[in-house]
């Protein structure tokens, strides 16, 4: 990619994604890589600044992550944050030890605002904490440029080599100023000149996808969902007939949801597609019986899927090869980009078996976080419906039940989901068609303008939001009779990445409205919860 780019080192940091969609977001490109990553590859890949995450560890330990003395003496630019500034100092020559106070939360901090990283931000500001060390000797070269009441070194410089450490998280919304701060690293410090535009991607990729490929034939794996429909629209304008697009109902959809997608993407759908749909939801059901452990179910699923689309490989004839909708944090929550734990495995990335049986697979929106697939589904002409429909994990409702899988479980998370989505859609959409009327718009209630109505919804509305099965079972007393029935876990919550994410805030009438019919409607429920979790802690999906 003939793209300027920025490296985010990651020490093990829970918002190292966090680090490289902010850094994006300022038109820069940016890569995740482990701590490991040997300092010959970082320079051959001539960055134009680098970024240290934060960590779970001391930087003075034994065994604890660390870096060669020599990134800093690249001429590179580098920001460490929290953990990152802490080696920093300490692979420099200061000193970091246990902090008299620790420092956790929003915490008021001064800085210089002569500092070319402080331009524009305000003398006194706030900033997220979360340190249990401390840089209590700073190391030669370097100057304090923020302080808090109990950190004397909250943000450090050494301007000469271009040197700076936040012990803070500027990358976190809690950090009121933290984009600005990031920003004037990449454009005051490392001079980045921010070509990073999304409107070039979609083109860019046909034209790699086309010499790829060449005359081969190529295989998508079709689930429906926004990833991997932008990904086979992708495919069809770079190699048109060649490309043959599999939909395997696994039997872990959404309620109806196999039927939803022919009909878009099928012989009568809005794309001229070579389409095949594979009804094998016996065969997933029986590998999956009485496995309850999540990354079991994420890796059969991920096989099975594999298996599928090499017999459907086989029948069409050769091909050469199979294209997936691995996006970003797929990538880095596998384990495969930086240095953090492996989250989960993803069915299309930590989740694929050892043996494919095709000479390679695409992955055209790999490098990609989830709002940028949906600016190329636009680009790309796919309708706005499509582009913003919810988001929905590859292995399905797999993952939405917690414990083995059965068919009536996914009965009833199925109907429960339904009810869910119909009730908040149909009350955020009245929200709208009344705000639209209050500012004079008119909005056709039978055919609407889709991403008008959006701008109108309330800010309560969940960027995601379902119905998941708990494995737990409770008393209840129906008709005046006990039950001992399943308990069924609303989720929703607020995004912009999916890095991060908070609870969303539905109106109490709204989730009753949900509960009641959920109760009365689907055989099998007699208590529905709301999960307030935010991500971190977190994950949006509950496994």
């Amino acid at each position: 990619m003939d793209k300027e780019l920025v490296l985010v080192i990651d020490f093990g940091g829970q918002y190292n994604q966090l680090v490289a969609r902010r850094v994006r977001e300022n038109n820069v490109y940016c890569e995740i890589y482990s701590y490991k990553t040997p300092l010959d590859q970082i320079r051959n890949m001539n960055p134009k600044g680098i970024i240290l995450t934060g960590g779970p560890a001391s930087c003075y330990e034994e065994g604890a992550a660390s870096c060669d003395k020599d990134l800093f003496k690249m001429g590179v630019p580098v920001l460490g944050l929290c953990y990152g500034a802490q080696l920093m100092s300490h692979v420099l020559g200061g000193k970091v030890e246990k902090a008299p106070v620790r420092e956790y939360g929003h915490t008021p901090i001064k800085v210089d605002t002569t500092s070319p990283v402080f331009e524009g931000v305000k003398e006194n500001t706030s900033c997220w904490m979360s340190h249990f060390d401390y840089i209590s000797k700073i190391a030669p070269g370097f100057k304090s440029i923020a302080t808090t009441d109990n950190c004397p070194y909250a943000a450090i410089a050494n301007d000469e080599e271009k040197l700076y450490g936040f012990q803070y998280h500027p990358e976190v919304l809690h950090t009121p100023e933290g984009s600005k701060m990031l920003r004037n690293f990449l454009y005051n410090v490392c001079h980045c000149k921010g070509d990073w535009e999304m409107s070039s991607f979609a083109e860019d990729q046909i034209k790699l996808i086309r010499e790829k490929v060449g005359d081969g034939k190529v295989l998508c794996a079709l689930s429906g969902g926004v990833d991997s429909s932008v990904a086979a629209v992708l495919l069809a304008k770079a190699v048109g007939k060649q490309l043959t697009c599999v939909f395997v109902d696994h039997g872990l959809l959404r309620k109806d949801e196999g039927d939803q997608v022919e009909a878009i993407f099928g012989p009568e759908g809005h794309y001229d597609l070579n389409f095949i749909r594979v009804n094998a939801r016996d065969r997933f059901y029986v590998k999956l019986a009485g496995v309850d452990e999540p990354e079991r179910k994420r890796k059969i699923i991920g096989e099975e899927f594999i298996r599928v689309f090499e017999e459907e490989a086989k029948k069409i004839g050769r091909v050469d090869f199979l294209v997936q909708g691995t996006i970003y944090p797929d990538v880095v929550e596998s384990g495969l980009g930086g240095e953090s734990v492996v989250i989960k495995s993803h069915h299309n990335v930590g989740g694929l078996p050892d043996y494919v049986d095709f000479k390679e697979i695409i992955e055209p929106l790999r490098n990609l976080f989830k709002d940028e697939v949906r600016k190329v589904g636009l680009e790309l002409g796919i309708p706005d419906h499509l582009v913003f429909r919810q988001p929905f994990p590859g292995p399905g409702l797999g993952i939405r039940i917690i414990g083995d899988i059965t068919a009536e479980k996914v009965a009833i998370v199925q109907d429960s989901d339904a009810i869910y989505r119909e009730e908040v859609e149909k009350a955020a959409n009245e929200y709208a068609f009344e705000a639209a009327e209050a500012s004079g718009v008119k909005i056709d209630k039978d055919h609407p303008d889709h991403a008008l109505l959006r701008s109108y919804w309330p800010d309560w509305m969940p960027d995601q939001y379902f119905a998941a099965l708990t494995n737990m079972r409770s008393v209840g007393v129906m008709g005046d009779e006990r039950t001992y029935d399943h308990a069924v876990a609303l989720r929703a919550v607020k995004t912009i990445d999916f890095m991060t994410a908070e609870s969303a805030q539905i109106p109490y009438e709204i989730l009753m409205k949900v509960m009641n019919r959920i109760i009365n409607e689907v055989r099998g429920v007699n208590r529905v919860l709301y999960d307030l979790t935010s991500k971190p802690p977190g994950t949006v999906e509950l496994e």
